[in-house]
């Protein structure tokens, strides 16, 4: 059912009260939008106009709570009237006669209307995003803006409020902005009829546009002061929540009249209640413990003399129950006089007991750990490699001392100085197992060789555990020890195994291992050859029968020497049977390794063995053979050499014979 509302000719309006639909009757299109603020009898569709202004705006009723334009004075919509910006739109809108004056503010995201003065009682337009807003579309120009006709202007004709409800057709508006530049807002004045304005009244509207700008600003900084104000108070609560809940008191000194105001905290701290202490400072000294008072005002006075930039010591005072308690007490002179004599000084005071005997607990376990790696013989260490390349001992036991020869203190920024210790041979190997371990965080384990100023060539054994720290760089804890008479005792094992202790020529396993890299070399070549001789001193029986087995050792010793003599560094000999001997002399032949025995047995008959005043008579049968690529393995040329030694021995000894 509706109800006739105006008429103008032949359109007659209706307003359906249960839906709120706006009708032109005539044409029965829909006219307004669900806002039943402001009904329009103007239909363009059958051109029908109104005659006064009366008739084209019909306000609805609203009671003061609902009325809509209380909702869009803010973002939040809790806004009260605000009689400032009211008054300016109320006089512009009367002033200028438009339908509506506005004061339109925005920031970031929307905007909304701190003032809105309507010929009608209701909104034309709610609260919308910024960037789809009517009024937002021109605010960020700085100059005035008129728009006679906005059907006749490209950036409004297609616009919903030009083409629907309610039908905006002329738009003013002159842009607020705050003192820095920041956009505002807009001033705006709308009608639903096309209009001009004069030079006059563009002056008059910038007048109410800086009128509103001034309102703006100030509310701006206003709340700003505001928000900042609130900030503090809640800093000022959260501050004195945490001094209260950190055992942390709080004084204040008068230096001019030795007075010093504590804070109920502080007092708690030592046991008191807040009205059991007096405000004199030399009662506050009594209870500083004897052994820390010249300390304490020592550090007073240099602050007060300005040789430090604040207060800060750490004390016993005794407590209400005539204990002590750790404190740790700051302070900063905050005035002085012209002279720059010190006037108020505030400080606090915080309880440092438990920390303090959990500081000591914590050094008693650093000196035992420290003591007992500098009791074990070795370096226990802790060596960090950054990214950059630098490295550095971040703790080296004493034992750094004996194992380099030098101080904790001379790789604790750099460990450089270790290169030069290391022996050159060995210094390849040592960088490169360290930054094998940092790149494949592996235990770090070498072996090396270090040349110190006194003791001279050592062994050293290195065991690390790596692992990589959150910067990049690698740390190792590890130890490192003396192995230098391990080596050594290796090495004589090494050598028991492999040299005669008659002779002291190697053995026949060693020399059959040497033997056979002589041959993988001639088969590398496939050229080389290399000869080989078997020797055996005639009658060995017979000496150590006639003059035993001492003399016959003796013998023994004497060929060998003689051998070693001869062979230099030319090839190698070893001692492969009781009295046989066997060389071994690379690149080369047979005639020439006949010529090297012949000189030997020349060397046995002109250097004879002695025996107190006799002279013992030697002489050794040879064999010769030469070992050759095709040889299967090391066994067959001397077996060659063997036949032709026998043969010698056969055709009456102290003879050469070649296979």
């Amino acid at each position: 059912m509706s109800t006739p509302v105006a008429q103008a000719g032949s359109c007659i309006k209706s307003i359906c009260r249960s839906n709120r639909e706006h009708l032109c009757v005539q044409c029965k299109i829909e006219r307004l939008s669900p806002h039943a603020g402001i009904v329009v009898i103007d239909c363009m569709h059958c051109s029908q106009s109104p005659s006064t202004e009366s008739d084209m705006l019909a306000p609805a009723k609203f009671d003061d709570e609902s009325n809509p334009v209380h909702a869009l004075r803010s973002p939040d919509g809790d806004t009260l009237p605000d009689e400032r910006f009211d008054g300016l739109t109320r006089l512009a809108r009367h002033h200028f006669g438009v339908t509506v004056a506005l004061i339109m503010q925005v920031d970031a995201q929307r905007q909304w209307f701190s003032s809105y003065d309507c010929l009608s009682a209701g909104p034309l337009f709610p609260p919308s995003p910024r960037e789809l807003s009517f009024c937002g579309k021109t605010t960020c120009d700085d100059e005035l803006l008129v728009v006679p006709d906005t059907l006749a202007d490209k950036r409004f004709y297609s616009h919903p409020l030009v083409m629907d409800t309610p039908r905006v057709r002329f738009y003013a508006q002159c842009p607020l902005r705050a003192s820095n530049g920041e956009p505002l807002g807009a001033f705006c004045l709308l009608d639903t009829r096309p209009r001009e304005l004069n030079q006059a009244e563009h002056e008059c509207l910038r007048e109410f546009a800086r009128l509103a700008e001034v309102i703006v600003e100030r509310d701006h900084v206003a709340a700003q002061l505001k928000e900042e104000q609130d900030a503090l108070c809640e800093r000022e609560k959260r501050m004195a929540l945490a001094i209260a809940g950190s055992g942390t008191g709080i004084w204040d000194r008068n230096i001019v009249t030795n007075e010093i105001h504590y804070s109920a905290g502080w007092k708690a701290i030592l046991g008191y209640a807040d009205w059991e202490l007096t405000n004199e400072l030399n009662e506050s000294y009594k209870r500083v413990h004897p052994d820390d008072l010249a300390y304490v005002q020592a550090a007073i006075q240099a602050h007060f003399d300005q040789k430090t930039p604040s207060y800060e010591v750490e004390h016993r005072i005794r407590c209400k129950d005539g204990g002590y308690k750790w404190i740790s007490s700051r302070g900063k002179v905050v005035s002085r006089d012209t002279a720059g004599r010190p006037l108020r000084m505030i400080g606090t005071t915080t309880d440092i007991t438990a920390m303090r005997a959990m500081s000591e607990r914590l050094q008693e376990s650093v000196d035992l750990i420290t003591s007992l790696t500098n009791e074990v013989p070795g370096l226990v260490f802790q060596y960090r490699l950054l990214p950059n390349g630098e490295s550095f001992f971040s703790y080296a036991s004493a034992g750094i001392e004996d194992i380099y020869e030098i101080t904790p203190q001379q790789v604790a920024t750099s460990a450089a100085i270790i290169n030069s210790i290391v022996h050159p041979d060995d210094l390849a190997a040592y960088r490169a197992s360290l930054e094998h371990s940092a790149a494949s965080l592996t235990p770090w384990h070498l072996e090396y060789r270090v040349e110190l100023p006194r003791r001279g060539l050592c062994w050293r054994q290195g065991d690390a555990q790596p692992r990589r720290l959150e910067d990049g760089s690698t740390l190792w804890h590890g130890f490192i020890t003396d192995v230098t008479e391990r080596k050594r005792t290796e090495s004589e094992l090494k050598e028991f195994a492999t040299i005669d202790f008659m002779t002291q020529l190697p053995n026949r396993r060693h020399f059959m291992v040497q033997l056979e890299a002589v041959l993988a070399r001639i088969r590398h070549t496939k050229e080389g050859i290399a000869a080989i001789l078997m020797c055996d001193l005639d009658h060995f029986k017979l000496i150590n029968d006639t003059w035993g087995h001492a003399v016959g050792d003796r013998a023994l010793r004497h060929f060998a020497s003689l051998l070693q003599a001869e062979l230099g560094k030319q090839g190698i000999a070893g001692r492969v049977g009781g009295e046989e001997f066997a060389v071994v002399l690379p690149g080369i032949g047979l005639k020439d390794a006949r010529a090297f025995a012949e000189r030997v047995q020349q060397r046995i008959v002109e250097a004879p063995l002695m025996e107190s005043d006799w002279r013992i008579a030697l002489t050794v049968s040879i064999g010769i053979t030469v070992m050759n690529a095709a040889d299967a393995a090391p066994d067959a040329s001397l077996s060659r050499s063997d036949a032709a030694l026998y043969r010698a021995k056969e055709r009456g000894r102290n003879r050469i014979e070649c296979h």
